[in-house]
C-alpha cells in the first residue's frame, strides 16, 4: 500500500509497502510526482516486473571499482596494469556518480575525452575494464544493473605496430643502457631482442628459473596462462652471466613492467631514438627468428597459442623480403652450376 507524507516545503515522501517486497521510499517536490511514482511501483509489483533499484541509488561507480579492485583484480595475471587503470578511473568524476544516474552518454563522453590525450588502443583497454566491472556486478554480485556501456561505440582498433630497430639504434640503445643506474636494463634489452621475452616476464625473473647448464629460462606463468621454456642464445646467456646476483634472488631491481618502460624511455632519449617501445623488441626478435625456423617452432619459442600471431609479430623489412625471394633462386642456380660442372 502506498502512502504520501509531507516532510516540509516541496518535500513529499512516497512509501510503498507490500508483502514479499522491500519497502520503497522516495522523496519528490510535489505530491503528484510522489503519487505517480508510487502508483508505478505498485503496478510493477502487481505485474511481477518490479526490480528493487535502491541499491543502485546508494552505490557509486567508485564503489564498484573498489570492490572489483579488491575481489577480482588480484587473481589476474595482468593485475599490475589493471590496478593502475582502476585507480585512475577511481579519480574520474564518474566514480562519484550513483549507479542509478549513469547513462550511455556518460561513457560516450568519457571515450571522447580520453581519445583527446590517449591512443585508441589505450581507451579500448580502459573500456574493457569498465565493461568487466559492470558484468561482474550483474552476474556475480547480483546487482540489478544493466551496463551503461551497451550501445557505446568503441574506438576502432589501430594498426598493429611494426616498429623495429633501424640502422645503429641497437648499438646506441645498449650504450645508453650501459650508462643507466640500473644494470639490468641492458640485460632486459638483450633478452628482448634475442628471446622475445615480454617486459613483465623479464622484470619478475628469479635466478632459480635460469638453467645456464641447459641454456634455458623456465617461465611458470606467462600472459597466455601456460608455462614456457625460453631457449637462450649465446649472446643472451653471456649477458646473464655478466650480471651480479642480488640477495633478493631477482635478476632486476625493477618493481614492475612500468619501471622497465620508464628506464627504457630515458635510455631512448639519451640515445636520440624516438618512437621505440620495449614491446617493439619482441617484434624485432620474432622478425629475426622467423627466417631461421619453422612457424610452429617460432610459436613455441615466443609463447603463442595460435600460428596467426606469427603474422602479427613477423615484420620483415623490404630488404629482408627481397633477400627471402632471391635466396632460393640463388641456391637453385648454384646447384645447377654444380650439376653441370660435375
Amino acid at each position: 500500500m502506498a502512502s504520501i507524507t509531507k516532510r516540509g516545503p516541496y518535500q513529499f515522501q512516497a512509501q510503498v509497502r507490500r508483502k514479499g517486497y522491500p519497502t520503497q521510499n522516495k522523496t519528490f517536490e510535489t505530491r503528484k510526482e510522489a503519487l505517480d511514482w508510487a502508483t508505478g511501483v505498485e503496478a510493477q509489483m502487481t505485474n511481477g516486473t518490479f526490480i528493487d533499484r535502491s541499491e543502485l541509488e546508494r552505490t557509486t561507480f567508485g564503489d564498484l571499482l573498489e570492490r572489483y579492485e579488491k575481489d577480482e583484480t588480484p587473481h589476474k595475471r595482468g593485475w599490475e596494469t589493471e590496478l593502475v587503470r582502476i585507480r585512475a578511473l577511481k579519480k574520474h568524476p564518474l566514480a562519484a556518480r550513483f549507479l542509478s544516474t549513469l547513462r550511455k552518454t556518460d561513457f560516450a563522453n568519457y571515450r571522447d575525452e580520453r581519445l583527446k590525450t590517449c591512443c585508441a588502443e589505450t581507451v579500448r583497454r580502459e573500456l574493457v575494464i569498465i565493461s568487466a566491472v559492470f558484468t561482474t556486478a550483474k552476474e556475480l554480485w547480483e546487482i540489478p544493473l544493466e551496463s551503461p556501456l551497451a550501445g557505446v561505440r568503441w574506438p576502432t582498433r589501430g594498426q598493429h605496430r611494426e616498429r623495429r630497430l633501424e640502422g645503429d639504434e641497437e648499438a646506441r640503445l645498449l650504450e645508453a643502457a650501459s650508462q643507466s643506474r640500473t644494470p639490468a636494463l641492458r640485460l632486459c634489452i638483450i633478452l628482448a631482442i634475442e628471446t622475445g621475452m615480454r617486459s613483465g616476464e623479464m622484470v619478475n625473473l628469479r635466478w632459480e628459473q635460469i638453467d645456464l647448464r641447459k641454456s634455458i629460462i623456465r617461465l611458470d606463468k606467462t600472459k597466455n596462462g601456460d608455462a614456457r621454456t625460453v631457449p637462450l642464445s649465446a649472446r643472451a646467456e653471456a649477458a646473464i652471466r655478466e650480471l651480479t646476483q642480488q640477495a633478493s634472488g631477482r635478476l632486476t631491481t625493477f618493481h614492475d613492467a612500468r619501471g622497465l618502460r620508464k628506464a627504457f624511455k630515458l635510455a631512448c632519449e639519451r640515445a636520440g631514438i624516438s618512437g621505440l617501445r620495449p614491446h617493439d623488441l619482441r617484434h624485432e626478435a620474432a622478425s629475426q627468428l622467423a627466417p631461421r625456423m619453422e612457424t610452429a617452432t617460432l610459436a613455441k619459442v615466443l609463447g603463442w597459442k595460435t600460428l596467426q600471431m606469427a603474422m602479427r609479430y613477423y615484420n620483415p623489412t623490404d630488404e629482408e623480403l627481397v633477400r627471402a625471394v632471391r635466396a632460393p633462386a640463388a641456391k637453385v642456380s648454384g646447384d645447377a652450376d654444380i650439376a653441370v660442372g660435375g
